[in-house]
């Protein structure tokens, strides 16, 4: 031993003891500590009264100095400016705050709607309405809309506060990587200056908390992974695994979109199973208790969350309203409006309405309105609303031979499989009725139209003869598999004279039909659209005092939660209408278009990213793509470079953001629905902050200040682009030639006409811009480009080189499908409410043959000749007598007869469109034939 190191020997016994030689050290020599620790680590675990050999390690992998949290704080303030700056600016309603702030006004008067997004989101911006006073009569009708009595900046400070909160989760989850703190810094930049990010989130809309909890959901998985790579189990491993869960129901909760969150973290932890599984160390009963965690905390948990959200939806919306008609019979029992008892047997003489089984399109439905082409017969629909328009009575067939019956004084006849019967309107009188004539939307050889025809006192004919054709019963019934019982029987009908069935799907009638359902009788009808029930009967009149009555059951939650997914799931998957600005998924990471928010007053609100910022973060994608490509070639060529720690770190750093950004990127490929630049939002983080990762892999071997440096230039370059495009974001004065010059690429059309040539013009009185409401132009271009919105301005105006949008374009909405069928009963008009004429006749077309007139038309437009038009067999027929027709429709349907008798060569219009897709889905077989085949 060394003579400048004294030993101390053991202390001795005291007297009497015999000295006895401990067996081993109270402390492990310094060559057996494995943990990894230096002395001043050890000396800070003692002093918080930890054992020398614990390592304490900082909650989820964060290793955050103090300095680092006083950052945090200025990044919060910073933005916090950027996402308030102005935010009262445009006091008026921007894009889509037409159905997010309306949706805040249903919940404050709890009148159920129907949305295709789940109900966290709107849940948070009504609270905050409902906090600042907000009675929900502001009714968000239409874009530029000014705002009156409404807390619309409270509203707005919701998705505002969660794009703040936002940036420092981009920060916290790159240190938690084990990123530089540069780095994490550059990535909260680029977030904060973001004109997109800024742009949601400074309106009513819900992509700001989609990403808000996108970010959460990331940040929070990746401290439970560095958690779980220390020492599983503890309590601080259960806070992370489910916070986790939690964040990925709030996700989940906010937009479908979340979903693809949900698949970024169960492949993640899918691979962490996977390792574990290979683990030698691990046992089995403990690889067991690992993923009995990881289900209890990542299903069960979000999907308890996500219930429970739809819970306090319809705890909220207890009262009718708009979305009724997209439920059920049995969901609209719990929303206030009831249906009362009523009664069971259904039989020859009842008054009955019937509703269809399949759509949620509603009642066997008819008006005092013609078809516009066709027959000119009386309409024949299906409308959601309860009416009087909805009634019919159930008499026998009048085919000869038939025994005539009085259901008033003979005995009751029940309506039972094969019964032959006719159904006659209440209100009009008219029979429902068939024949072999197209009808005007499903023009196809297969369908016929159906029409009310009739009037009183004549009996019919046999085009009004219907075959009742049981399908199934109750089985808590067994009568009513046999005979026809209200709610619980299912059954088709057959038209006796062409064996086709009336049918009915989701295709719209336009406007003349008040845009209700399409009824027709299908050849070839799919069983599932020709099925029928009834939902309410009359008490007949010869039935016993004590006759059963029957009503909807009441759903339970379950029940409703899933008919709510189910009618979500098909709405959603139906939004293939084209929009103004929609775009395609391969046009989004190149900023190949925006959206036009809102234009008034010679400014406007365009929804554009910054292009520094889309640009680098698409380029970090490929590039690792490139490289891991590189690497995997190198290592079937024997390299070693996975067994580099460094590799291998930015290998799995990259890897799992490279995860987040496929999963919420590609999916929109395989969709078909109509799809916007935001929804490339989620995406676009992890796209950042994987330009950051590679920034910091390409700088780690560079001094720190060469590094900061760099990072300085990278934030000015997008703090400047930022700020070149940021009167589009804020809706801020602009000049004509500045809008110019800022069209970068040709796709990008902004209003550049609809601002002044110089400032100063701001500064005198505003002149509103005019409203427009002009049509949607389709217009097919090479360059991905939509249609635009056009008007003829009110003085020729010179065009401008390079100005995409003509004046006076307008900001359209995203399409609301549960708009379209609204609350209200104006569009369903009884007899007595419209007016007549007489003079005119209706008559029933018997066979295919055609009618043909002096104007050699096919078929008689109604109240165009006082002429009657004979019937094909006046000899079998009884002629009826004239019936009064609507003064008020007969003009609308001479207008839109013309364009349907008139069908020039060329594109289809839609209509023939609209006919020839259903003919396409429902009967493959009539697709288009050449001539001469």
């Amino acid at each position: 031993m060394s003579a400048t190191v004294r030993a101390r020997r053991p202390a001795s016994p005291p007297p009497g003891i015999p000295h006895v030689i401990p067996s081993a050290h109270k402390y492990p020599p310094i060559s057996s500590r494995k943990d990894g620790l230096d002395a001043d680590e050890r000396r800070e675990a003692a002093a918080k009264g930890y054992g020398p050999t614990r390592k304490i390690n900082p909650p989820g992998g964060l290793k955050i100095t103090s300095g680092e949290w006083k950052l945090l704080v200025v990044i919060l303030v910073v933005a916090s400016f950027v996402r308030l700056f102005r935010i009262s600016k445009p006091d008026s309603v921007v894009f889509d705050e037409v159905h997010f702030g309306k949706f805040a006004g249903r919940y404050i008067k709890t009148r159920y709607f129907v949305d295709v997004h789940p109900p966290l989101a709107k849940l948070l911006i009504t609270a905050a309405a409902f906090i600042f006073g907000f009675d929900g009569d502001f009714d968000f009708k239409e874009i530029g809309k000014m705002f009156v009595n409404t807390p619309y900046i409270a509203m707005r400070m919701v998705p505002a506060m969660l794009g703040v909160a936002t940036t420092p989760l981009a920060y916290l989850t790159l240190r938690a990587l084990d990123c530089r703190a540069t780095t994490a810094l550059l990535a909260t930049l680029f977030l904060i200056f973001e004109n997109a990010l800024v742009t949601q989130s400074r309106h009513i809309l819900l992509d700001s908390p989609l990403v808000f909890f996108t970010a959460l959901t990331t940040f929070f998985f990746v401290g439970f992974s560095n958690e779980d790579k220390q020492e599983p189990f503890t309590e601080r491993w259960w806070i992370w695994l489910v916070l986790t869960g939690l964040s990925l129901g709030a996700v989940l909760s906010c937009k479908w979109v979340g979903l693809f969150t949900v698949a970024t973290i169960g492949v993640c932890t899918i691979l962490q199973l996977w390792l574990l599984l290979g683990d030698s160390r691990v046992k089995p009963r403990t690889w067991a208790r690992h993923f009995s965690a990881r289900a209890l905390c990542l299903i069960a948990i979000p999907i308890l969350f996500y219930m429970t959200m739809f819970e306090l939806h319809f705890m909220i919306l207890g009262s009718s309203g708009d979305g009724d008609a997209f439920m059920s019979s049995e969901f609209r029992q719990t929303l206030g409006r009831g249906m009362p008892d009523t009664y069971a047997d259904v039989a020859l003489g009842s008054e009955v309405t019937i509703r269809h089984l399949n759509t949620q399109g509603g009642f066997l439905h008819s008006h005092p309105h013609n078809y516009p082409g066709g027959s000119g017969q009386q309409q024949i629909t299906l409308y959601p609303h309860r009416d009087d328009n909805n009634v019919w009575r159930i008499f026998n067939a009048t085919v000869d031979n038939y025994p005539q019956y009085d259901y008033a004084t003979q005995p009751i006849e029940y309506i039972k499989d094969g019964s032959h019967i006719k159904l006659r309107h209440i209100t009009t009188d008219k029979a429902l009725h068939s024949h072999e004539v197209r009808p005007p939307v499903s023009d196809v050889d297969f369908q016929n139209e159906v029409s009310a025809y009739g009037m009183t006192g004549f009996e019919g004919d046999i085009n009004d003869d219907w075959v009742v054709v049981i399908d199934s019963g109750a089985k808590r019934d067994k009568d009513s598999g046999n005979r026809v019982k209200t709610l619980r029987t299912h059954f088709r009908l057959r038209h006796l004279n062409t064996g086709c069935y009336l049918f009915s799907h989701k295709v719209k009638l336009p406007e003349w039909g008040f845009e209700q359902q399409e009824v027709t009788c299908n050849k070839n009808a799919v069983k599932a659209n020709s099925l029928w029930y009834v939902e309410s009967a009359e008490k007949h009149p010869q039935s016993p005092p004590d006759a059963e009555r029957v009503n909807y059951k009441i759903p339970g939650f379950l029940a409703k939660f899933w008919e709510l997914q189910q009618v979500m799931w098909t709405t959603n998957a139906g939004l293939t209408d084209r929009h103004a600005y929609d775009s395609r998924p391969q046009s989004w990471p190149r900023l190949r278009r925006g959206i036009n928010f809102w234009v008034k007053d010679h400014r406007q609100i365009y929804l554009i990213g910054n292009p520094f910022v889309w640009w680098l973060g698409a380029a970090s994608v490929i590039s690792y793509l490139v490289v891991r490509g590189f690497l995997i070639l190198r290592a079937k060529r024997g390299y070693r470079d996975f067994e580099n720690t460094k590799v291998v770190k930015y290998d799995s750093l990259c890897g799992f953001l490279f995860t987040g950004y496929f999963f919420h990127y590609f999916p929109f490929f395989l969709m078909s629905r109509q799809l916007f630049l935001h929804h490339y939002l989620p995406a676009l983080y992890f796209s950042i902050l994987m330009s950051c990762a590679v920034f910091d892999f390409v700088t780690s071997t560079l001094k720190p200040k060469i590094r900061l440096q760099i990072a300085a230039v990278f934030a000015i370059i997008a703090i400047w682009n930022f700020y070149r495009f940021s009167p589009l974001t804020y809706g801020n004065p602009w000049t004509k030639k500045q809008c110019t010059s800022a069209q970068w690429l040709k796709t990008w059309d902004f209003a550049c006409n609809e601002f002044y040539d110089d400032y100063s013009q701001y500064n005198a009185s505003p002149v509103p811009t005019p409203a427009t409401t002009t049509p949607v132009a389709s217009v097919d271009q090479p360059t991905e480009r939509p249609g635009i919105i056009a008007d003829d301005p009110p003085e020729p105006v010179a065009p401008e080189a390079n100005t995409a949008v003509p004046s006076g374009i307008v900001a359209e909405p995203g399409k609301d499908v549960f708009a379209k069928d609204s609350g209200e009963k104006t569009k369903s008009m009884t007899w007595s409410e419209s007016e007549s004429k007489d003079g005119e006749r209706v008559v029933s077309v018997m066979s295919a043959s055609e009618v043909k007139t002096e104007g050699g038309t096919d078929t008689q437009e109604p109240g165009t000749s006082s002429e009657p038009v004979p019937a094909p067999s006046p000899e079998s027929i009884p002629e009826p007598v004239p019936e009064p027709e609507p003064v008020s429709s007969v003009a609308q349907q001479a207008e839109a007869v013309a364009p349907l008798r008139e069908k020039p060569e060329g594109p289809m219009d839609h209509a023939e469109a609209l006919a020839d897709q259903v003919a396409h889905e429902l009967y493959p077989e009539a697709r288009d034939v050449p001539e001469g085949e």
